[in-house]
């Protein structure tokens, strides 16, 4: 069964991280006092080997425990590999610094941790770090290939054949390497024998009183449809009964978030409907904090191309420097956001009409230059300043096609919970100007969901190649 080949696998993981860790640690030693790259006249005073081997045993279970708490120890099938990678990362960085921190705390107490090399450590974090993600990577394909060859699988029967059931079978068929293989669905509405992409139909619910006893599976997934909820207690119960590990997956993927998360009423557990990292204070704090600071630069940095920009609009078309228009921002508030002007002046009802195409003919040829460029947003950096915008973040939209969008797209609202942006997820991938709002909202709602400071970071890094130039921009 998948599941005790699940616990040896653990088991030789870590020992495996083990001897990598050690190793790891040996071979900085060498490099540091013993290649021919390191400093042998200057090796006077240097500790005993002994001495550095001692520390092996703190450094390996120690760090055994940060990548058991840094989640490197959950299962292979699902997890991303950038996530694996960032959490190896955090861990050695984190092993890196209480090591660090026991030597300075150990240096008034033991005479011999002054000559302890702190270079050889630096080295040490560096080949750890490389190491883990080498043999993970290697891991990984071992895993892939035996999955793809028929080994390892990991045996799933369906409960209930719904929207949830056929979202569950592509993304298992889109990802064979997972090793999952769905034997078959139970449903007492769907007649025997239907399939779906190559997954039949096996019966009624009920025919798991004769599956469960034979203990061939290693996982029940309930996927009832919304209709079949009143049987899922009793299904539930029956499942672990059986001790076959079982999970739940809601037909409901449209209202509840990619990662939701519960809170507890008093021992009543309440599942949010959306999560909203931006809605904790230390978070909000730190971008806001980041904002005020960025958009300061900002204006220094680029206030020789506001002058220019601002002489240029003014001499080649009448009308004023700078264009307010109302947009929706954070908690549906309108505000005014700052742009340089790119089109002829017209008549307010004109202007309504609808937003910028391709060769539209209001915008003048200064403004085709400064869109096409995205220069005529900077003024958007005294929106952030201010604190009607921030620097990454949802495009704010104007109220007239507010009040449409959040009638046509279901979830288009959830973008005024945070504070538009000047750049963002969904721009940086190319869904600016004429382009599908419903995939501009999937690309919002998921940075909404997901937000933190290195999001934001990678986000204006990827503006500079991506979100200023962009073929949409007209």
């Amino acid at each position: 069964m998948i599941k005790d080949n699940q616990r040896y696998f653990n088991r030789l993981h870590v020992i495996i991280d083990g001897l990598v860790i050690a190793a790891s640690y040996i071979l900085a030693w060498w490099l540091k006092f013993e290649s021919s790259f390191s400093d042998r006249s200057g090796n006077v005073g240097v500790l005993p080997v002994g001495i550095y081997l001692s520390a092996l045993y703190f450094i390996v279970p120690g760090y055994l425990i940060l990548y058991y708490g840094f989640r490197l120890y959950t299962p292979k099938r699902v997890q991303r590999t950038e996530d694996e990678i960032l959490n190896i990362f955090k861990a050695n960085v984190c092993g890196f610094i209480i090591v660090l921190a026991t030597l300075f705390m150990m240096n008034s107490y033991v005479d011999y941790m002054h000559d302890f090399s702190r270079g050889m450590l630096g080295i040490f974090a560096v080949l750890n770090t490389v190491n883990a993600i080498l043999v993970r990577a290697v891991i990984r394909r071992v895993l892939h290939f035996f999955r793809k060859k028929g080994y390892n699988q990991k045996h799933i029967l369906l409960v209930g054949y719904s929207r949830a059931a056929e979202a569950y079978i592509d993304r298992i068929i889109q990802n064979p390497q997972w090793g999952y293989m769905v034997r078959g669905i139970l449903d007492d509405n769907v007649p025997r024998g239907a399939v779906y992409k190559g997954v039949k139909v096996l019966g009624a619910i009920d025919n798991l009183l004769y599956i469960l006893p034979e203990n061939k599976l290693d996982e029940i997934a309930v996927t009832l449809s919304l209709s079949d909820y009143d049987r899922l207690e009793e299904i539930v119960n029956l499942c672990e009964k059986s001790g076959v590990h079982t999970t739940f997956i809601p037909d409901y993927n449209s209202v509840v978030p990619g990662k939701p998360y519960t809170e507890d009423l008093g021992g009543l557990p309440v599942i949010n409907i959306r999560y909203v990292p931006l809605s904790n204070t230390i978070n909000k704090v730190a971008k806001r904090t980041v904002d005020i600071v960025g958009s300061l630069f900002g204006l220094i940095i680029t206030s020789p191309i506001l002058l220019v920009v601002a002489i240029l609009v003014k001499t080649t078309s009448k009308g004023p420097v700078i264009f307010a228009q109302e947009r929706v921002g954070l908690h549906n508030r309108v505000f005014k956001m700052y742009k340089f002007r790119t089109m002829r002046i017209q008549e307010e009802s004109e202007e309504k009409k609808g937003w910028t195409t391709k060769n539209d003919p209001r915008v003048t040829k200064v403004g085709k230059f400064l869109r096409r460029t995205s220069i005529d947003e900077l003024p958007q950096l005294f929106n952030i300043l201010i604190g009607n915008m921030s620097l990454v973040g949802p495009r704010p939209e104007r109220p007239q096609y507010v009040e449409k969008f959040k009638e046509e797209i279901p979830r288009y609202m959830i973008k005024h919970q945070v504070r538009p942006g000047l750049t963002g997820w969904a721009q940086i991938n190319g869904y600016r100007g004429d382009t599908s709002i419903r995939k501009r909202i999937e690309y919002d709602i998921y940075y909404i969901e997901n937000w933190s400071m290195s999001l934001d970071i990678k986000i204006l890094f990827l503006t500079f190649f991506k979100g200023f130039i962009n073929e949409n921009a007209y």
